[in-house]
């Protein structure tokens, strides 16, 4: 079995209690979910270096994140309200 990829991204989805979809083509992992309304994705890559492209700053806008961009977006989606169950 392979590992799996975007695993604090992951953890952090599962913390905030956020249902969340994950695929994985060409070893780059991808989640796809929706929170208050909105669709949100965060959809690894790898050209020169590893990154995301993700709209987790901004719903309707997308950018790419390098470096430690799992550290990066995990920080974000835990900064929002906690859903209400």
């Amino acid at each position: 079995m392979k590992p799996m990829r975007l695993e604090k991204i992951q953890k952090a989805l599962d913390k905030k209690k956020i249902p969340f979809a994950y695929h994985e083509e060409d070893g780059c992992g991808s989640l796809d979910f929706d929170f208050r309304g909105l669709r949100y994705h965060v959809w690894e890559y790898q050209d020169r270096e590893w990154g995301v492209e993700t709209n987790v700053f901004e719903a309707g806008r997308s950018r790419d994140i390098e470096g430690d961009y799992e550290e990066i977006v995990s920080a974000e989606i835990l900064s929002w309200p906690d859903m209400i169950m």
